[in-house]
């Protein structure tokens, strides 16, 4: 394999904000902050909007993730030409 080419193959911590939750594994994601884990190193963090945690197909919570008022704008969108129908 040719040296310098590829990233850099490390551990770093995922972390998920709404959850509360972080693990430790292997990736290449790259980030500037730094958090130290419970071993007292100190690991790349990556925050993350959704996890195995926070997501709805894994923890059986409906919720609807939306940051932008996307939902709001189609159901006005919509119920209009709905209700236009009727």
């Amino acid at each position: 394999m040719k040296s310098g080419t590829h990233p850099e193959y490390r551990p770093v911590v995922f972390r998920d904000r709404v959850a509360g939750y972080a693990f430790l594994t292997r990736s290449t994601a790259d980030s500037d902050e730094t958090i130290e884990w419970d071993d007292g190193r100190t690991y790349p963090v990556v925050d993350v909007e959704t996890s195995s945690a926070s997501h709805p197909f894994y923890t059986g919570n409906r919720r609807v993730v939306d940051t932008e008022g996307r939902v709001e704008r189609f159901e006005r969108r919509y119920s209009k030409k709905k209700d236009e129908e009727s």
